[in-house]
This record gives structure tokens, C-alpha cells and sequence, in this order.
């Protein structure tokens, strides 16, 4: 699609009222009325709400897939036979590649993790389809690759243990804003988001790297 100056103000104001309300709550009128355009712009450039939400995702997620693509080359680690890496680079660069997404908001990524939420929590099987079938390969990569450094996890544990992953760092980089600000009222204390990152990737690399509960019971 082409980013015309229309289609930007529209996405614009759809990630925002997103992120905001949710899906469901967020309605065409309210984004027009927000973008400064008519429901004929939207319907024209999109076709439908479902292709608006996807299109939201896809401003976030295309950027990321390449820098994380890029990453991946760079160390060797998208060829099919690969040493196993080391996690601690794995987990940073997924995270690094956050903050390097190109966003029109000042708080990009905390708009996008706060729709990352969403995807998971609202009903929105089109949006978990079009991701599946759009973004599946890079992302089930990087899961692979963790997989194949903690070799003594079951698979189970392994699931969970990277769903709280991404708990963590959806919480963490959605709430980036307001963490730094309690931090810098509370402790009279500087934090940027690249400091942040330094701060949580040894934190999630001590839960991935756990003592598995077989092995504790």
C-alpha cells in the first residue's frame, strides 16, 4: 500500500484509539474524526476495519521482522544448522530491535506493545491469522533458536517460561513512559529506554535460564 499522507494520518490515529480503547470499542467514525478525514478515505485506502487493524500491526511488525532477519544473518543463526547461540544475544537482540522500530509517536513502542496485548486478549481471530500467516517464519525462528539453548526444558516448561518472556518485556516496554517517570520522582534517578533494556535482559535470562521443576522436585 502506498503511504500516502492520508494513509498515515489514518494509521495514526488508529494505532492510538487502539491501543486507547481496544478493538471492538474503537469505531471507523472515531478515527476519521481524529485523522481529520472522511469514512470514504478509510474504506478507499483499507476496505474494511479488519484491514485497518492488520495494517496497524503491519507498520510495527515490518520493520521489526526485518531488523530481526538482519540480526539473524549476521550471526549465522538463520541457517538451518546452526551452533546453538548464545540466549543472552538471542533475548537482547529481539529486544534492542524494539527500539529501533521507526514509529510517528514519540511512545511507538509502547502503542505497539500495548496492541501486542491486545492481540492476545481481545477476539480478533482475523488479526492471529494474518500475523500467523505474514510474520510465523522470522518469529518461529527466534523461538527455535531458543529452544535449541535451553535443551534441558521440557517443551512445556519452555512455553511457559517464554510466554512469561514476553509478559515481562510487553509490560516492561508498554509501560516504559510512566516506570521512568515513578523512577525518577521516587529516586531522584535518569532511565532511557536503552538503559532500561540492559536492566531487563539479564532479568529475563535468569528465568529462561532457571532451574527447571523437574529438577527442583
Amino acid at each position: 500500500m502506498a503511504h500516502t499522507e492520508t494513509v498515515d494520518r489514518i494509521l495514526d490515529a488508529a494505532e492510538i484509539l487502539f491501543a486507547e480503547r481496544g478493538f471492538s470499542e474503537t469505531s471507523l467514525r472515531m478515527i476519521t474524526s481524529k485523522a481529520k478525514v472522511n469514512l470514504a478515505a478509510v474504506n478507499y485506502h483499507f476496505g474494511s476495519k479488519n484491514a485497518l487493524i492488520q495494517a496497524v500491526f503491519s507498520r510495527f511488525l515490518d520493520p521489526l521482522s526485518r531488523l530481526m532477519e538482519q540480526g539473524l544473518k549476521e550471526n549465522g543463526w538463520d541457517r538451518e544448522v546452526c551452533a546453538a547461540p548464545n540466549l543472552e544475544d538471542i533475548i537482547r537482540l529481539y529486544v534492542r530491535g524494539l527500539l529501533k522500530i521507526p514509529t510517528s509517536h514519540e511512545n511507538g513502542v509502547s502503542i505497539f506493545m500495548r496492541l501486542m496485548g491486545l492481540a492476545y486478549t481481545q477476539s480478533q481471530g482475523h488479526l492471529r491469522k494474518y500475523l500467523e500467516s505474514e510474520y510465523a517464519r522470522i518469529f518461529r525462528l527466534f523461538m527455535q533458536l531458543v529452544k535449541k539453548s535451553t535443551p534441558e526444558l521440557s517443551k512445556q516448561e519452555r512455553f511457559w517460561r517464554f510466554q512469561f518472556t514476553l509478559g515481562s518485556i510487553a509490560f516492561t516496554m508498554s509501560s516504559i513512559q510512566p516506570l521512568t517517570e515513578i523512577l525518577e520522582n521516587s529516586a531522584d534517578a535518569k532511565a532511557n529506554p536503552e538503559a532500561v533494556v540492559d536492566y531487563l535482559v539479564p532479568y529475563l535470562l535468569g528465568g529462561l535460564k532457571a532451574t527447571p521443576i523437574d529438577a527442583v522436585t
